[in-house]
């Protein structure tokens, strides 16, 4: 096959590609600290090769009273079967949802992986890839990639999708950033307080030094009401960012929200949550401009936080607003079927003021993983397990509320998570002793929403039982 394409191909299928180190989810004694080859000639080789004489002098230009002054009053050294046991005595302080019953949400998910998912991301061709920034990537690289493209298309409705980027948060930052760019109206960016207050955060930090104003709208309700959300949009409004399951896991009325955001001329932009697409409309049939997810919960572990995968799909009349790349299908000059980089937006690539963005960490391992995932369930495997979470929320709701120690944050339908009151405010203390009994019970809100400091988030996965969930009921409710 001719890696030189001859045109640029279809779009109508894109993605994003993967941080290409493989984590284990546990520090296994077996794991080895790094070995670091460099002899003192070779320190003396490299720096002389870089024109100076010694360490020392190479931080010159940092001033004096910056760097650290005395010892660093370290322990006495360790050799390397001693350290390699130091460590993993530590790691095993940390507890991961494999130790424990994990109930826990708010963007990070224990669902259930498929063998299959595992067996391909591990394949060499793959892990050892390299994210694909020029256009001579390899085209099994590529493919992948489309694929990728091609399905979350598929499961948003969308025309097209980019090769993926950083995270969830950083994607619904640039979709903002796309939004001003489209609009031409880059003063007003408006968000609910129900978005995910992470998210919210990376928002605030993109438009910190620009002249945008950042309006949330209260949702204590659980859910905007489509007044509320009028009266804060005008037509200096760039876009509308909603979350769909919202962040307490509720339902907003997406329908009402896109009417409100098209009728201001602004853009709507809705963060999903891609397991609910197997149960609930898809974002293009009912306005949704942009779509972007956190993809975690698509084959990938919950990895102690990261690395994680941001996506991000659009209608078709964006696509040269949207950051990151997009892979293309095309054909070679023997009319081979083959795969092209069609887009790429950094300034690296193209003048500085026509960039989309400066992302350049497009997470292809986790994209495969997420397209392998995808593949492997199929529209009824996704339908199946959307309806499980659903069924089994509500279960739990019914048995922790059952007692009336504990009850429902707010009362709206759920897809998976959903919120509870501790009513004598004790969420702390029935979190840990949850914890102790094997339980990651849930997360609290209150270092985000103060109004919210009695209240928790838990998520229900098809991975939980009836009995996980009828003994999560007994010990949060007699703590």
């Amino acid at each position: 096959m001719d890696p030189k394409a001859e045109g640029a191909g279809s779009l109508a299928c894109c993605k994003r590609a993967s941080s290409l180190t493989r984590f284990s989810p546990t520090f296994s004694s077996q794991t080895r600290m790094p070995y670091i080859p460099n002899t003192p000639a070779d320190q003396e080789a490299m720096l002389a090769a870089i024109g100076v004489t010694s360490i020392e002098e190479l931080f010159a230009s940092v001033p004096r009273e910056l760097r650290l002054q005395g010892d660093l009053n370290l322990p006495p050294a360790l050799s390397e079967l001693e350290l390699t046991a130091h460590v993993a005595e530590l790691s095993g302080s940390n507890v991961s949802a494999a130790q424990s019953v994990c109930f826990l949400g708010g963007g990070a998910y224990d669902h259930f992986i498929p063998a299959v998912v595992d067996f391909v991301a591990a394949r060499s061709e793959f892990y050892t890839a390299y994210t694909p920034y020029q256009p001579e990537a390899s085209q099994g690289t590529l493919q992948a990639i489309f694929e990728y493209q091609t399905l979350i298309a598929q499961l948003t409705g969308m025309d097209v999708s980019n090769a993926s980027l950083y995270d969830g948060g950083s994607a619904t930052a640039e979709a903002v950033l796309m939004a001003r760019s489209v609009t031409d109206r880059p003063g007003r960016v408006v968000v609910l307080q129900s978005l995910h207050p992470e998210y919210r955060q990376i928002i605030a930090a993109y438009l910190a030094n620009l002249d945008a104003e950042l309006a949330v709208v209260p949702t204590p309700d659980g859910t905007v009401q489509p007044e509320a959300l009028a009266a804060a949009v005008d037509d200096r409004t760039a876009c509308v960012v909603v979350q769909h399951p919202n962040f307490f896991g509720c339902l907003e009325d997406v329908r009402a929200c896109a009417r409100v955001a098209h009728e201001a001329g602004a853009m709507f932009i809705v963060v999903v949550d891609p397991i609910s697409l197997g149960l609930l409309v898809r974002p293009a049939d009912y306005g949704a401009d942009i779509v972007v997810a956190e993809g975690q919960s698509l084959g990938n572990p919950m990895y102690f936080g990261g690395p994680y995968l941001g996506i991000l799909a659009c209608r078709e009349q964006f696509v040269r607003r949207m950051p990151g790349r997009l892979v293309g299908q095309t054909v070679d000059r023997r009319g081979n079927r083959c795969w092209v980089l069609t887009f790429q937006t950094r300034e690296q690539h193209i003048r500085r003021e026509k960039a989309t963005s400066n992302i350049c960490t497009n997470q292809g391992l986790l994209a495969l993983r997420a397209a392998v995932y995808l593949a492997a369930m199929g529209p009824q495997g996704m339908r199946s397990v959307a309806e499980l979470c659903v069924q089994k929320a509500n279960y739990a709701i019914q048995r922790l509320t059952a007692s009336g120690v504990l009850r429902r944050g707010f009362d709206r339908p759920v897809f998976k998570e959903f919120v509870v009151r501790a009513v004598d405010g004790e969420v702390e203390k029935r979190l840990e002793s949850a914890l102790g009994a094997g339980f990651l019970a849930g997360v609290p809100l209150g270092r985000w929403y103060p109004e919210l400091a009695d209240c928790f988030l838990v998520a229900v996965t098809e991975k939980r039982t009836k009995q996980q969930i009828d003994r999560l009921a007994e010990v949060l409710t007699t703590a």
